[in-house]
């Protein structure tokens, strides 16, 4: 395992962090299954685990907690907040009011007293920088959270949280956590360059885009994964967007084989790569996907390989544009676009 510095923070985390999405009712995980998954994880070298209250309305966490009881001091502990947490209307956003209770509960759920890495899931239009950047300054100074960061901000809204902050005397965000693969790399045209630029460690989710650089997607074969099963509209492939996928992930394996590698071991190191990446954040739901995805943590792949990727899918190029993350509102609702 390899370990970069997180940010300008100074902690050392693992290039392979452990993303604990799958980890209950969404993978279908038991709790020993999932403590089976953590300790692997852990006993592997990677130091990083992330979840979020919203993974299966809180139980992702409580299974996180169970399973780093009396090794909490190995792990760098990430949570997230501000999706809807039930149908009450405050209970999700980025305001104080929220802030507060959904640190409270995580802490509660995971079992411990603070977390390393606490983190807005996505901007919420209707707060202000200053009003979340004030709320998580103060529970930093109250010990509950060590540092705070984004979740598929806009790369604009990444420029303005770091002016807020400057501006009102505020802590500042230290991380962003995009969404970024061979197969979607528009965040290499703004977000990766903002993150630079400010010196944010950058946690990649979903680096085997959903499945599809796992191995288990390819032409002829009927699409049966997890992720297929509850998002089946994804993996059609007379979808057009689902047919540029197939087509480049037959070409990648194509890549993959000639430098003597899997398609795992390419995609991670392909997003491990860039200079603005700190970790890839895998998300297992069984053993056999934590070992072929912990066989990628040493690999570096040769400029002629990342050339052969360049030429299958152009950098800054999103296959599958409609499934970002991080569009301005405007585009997605007509009125905010109409007087």
């Amino acid at each position: 395992m390899q370990y970069r510095t997180l940010g300008r923070t100074g902690v050392q985390v693992s290039t392979l962090a452990l993303g604990a999405m799958n980890l209950g009712p969404i993978g279908r995980t038991t709790q020993d299954e999932a403590t089976a998954l953590v300790g692997a994880a852990l006993d592997a070298g990677i130091n990083l685990i992330d979840t979020a209250d919203a993974y299966g309305n809180g139980i992702s966490e409580e299974m996180v907690g169970r399973a780093i009881a009396g090794r909490r001091d190995d792990v760098v502990l990430a949570t997230k907040a501000a999706l809807p947490m039930g149908e009450e209307r405050n209970r999700r956003g980025g305001s104080r009011r929220w802030l507060v209770t959904a640190l409270e509960d995580s802490l509660r759920r995971l079992g411990v007293d603070h977390v390393d890495l606490y983190q807005i899931h996505r901007w919420d239009p209707a707060t202000s920088d200053e009003e979340t950047l004030s709320a998580l300054t103060d529970l930093r100074q109250a010990g509950k959270i060590r540092y705070f960061g984004t979740s598929t901000y806009p790369a604009h809204r990444l420029v303005e949280a770091q002016w807020a902050a400057r501006e009102h005397h505020l802590g500042r965000y230290v991380t962003e956590q995009p969404s970024y693969s061979i197969l979607q790399r528009g965040v290499e045209a703004h977000v990766l360059p903002v993150t630079q630029h400010y010196g944010l460690g950058v946690l990649v989710w979903s680096p085997l885009a959903s499945g599809w650089l796992s191995g288990a997607i390819r032409a002829g074969r009927e699409i049966t994964t997890h992720r297929s099963t509850f998002m089946p509209q994804r993996f059609d492939p007379t979808v057009p967007a689902n047919q540029a996928r197939l087509d480049a992930v037959e070409r990648l394996a194509g890549v993959a084989d000639e430098a003597g590698l899997t398609l795992i071991q390419l995609a991670l190191g392909f997003v491990t790569a860039h200079p603005a990446v700190t970790s890839a954040i895998i998300g297992p739901r069984t053993p056999e996907h934590l070992h072929s995805q912990l066989a990628a943590a040493g690999t570096v792949l040769d400029a002629d390989v990342l050339d052969a990727i360049d030429a299958i899918v152009a950098p800054g190029v999103d296959l599958a544009p409609e499934e970002k993350y991080d569009t301005p509102p405007a585009l997605l609702d007509p009125a905010l676009r109409r007087r």
